[in-house]
């Protein structure tokens, strides 16, 4: 993209910027599954996202699914971890409650902790969009 000296775009005129809500409210977003949204006043796709996402987490927990927790083992492990951290407070909760710590026995409990799993997934993308509600890039 060339600018009216003809030369390169600056890279300072892409960057968006930065203001306490676009830091805040990813952090916050990310705490607390739809806050990052609340405290943008996106009430009701905050609240959705908290609704969905606490319930998956909270089925995938009723479903004796399985909590990663940060190891440097194998890949599938690490994945998961990534995936259950996303959740924000549900996975802290859980780590300190000692839940989701059982073996995964039988398959609904496979499909518990893949709920877990994409709770958090969700919870990440609903941060990203917080933060491109914080930058102005999206009503």
């Amino acid at each position: 993209m060339a600018n009216s000296s003809g030369g390169k775009a600056r890279l300072a005129d892409a960057a968006p910027p930065v203001s306490m809500m676009s830091v805040v409210a990813p952090a916050v977003g990310w705490l607390i599954p739809g806050a990052g949204h609340l405290i943008q006043k996106r009430w009701v796709r905050g609240l959705l996202l908290l609704v969905s996402i606490g319930t998956l987490f909270v089925l995938g927990l009723m479903m004796q699914g399985h909590i990663y927790k940060p190891n440097g083992g194998d890949i599938l492990d690490m994945l998961g971890f990534v995936g259950d951290v996303g959740a924000g407070g549900f996975y802290i909760v859980t780590l300190a409650m000692d839940w989701g710590q059982g073996a995964i026995a039988f398959a609904i409990a496979d499909y518990g902790t893949k709920f877990m799993i994409v709770a958090g997934l969700l919870n990440f993308i609903a941060v990203a969009d917080a933060y491109h509600i914080a930058i102005g890039k999206k009503q």
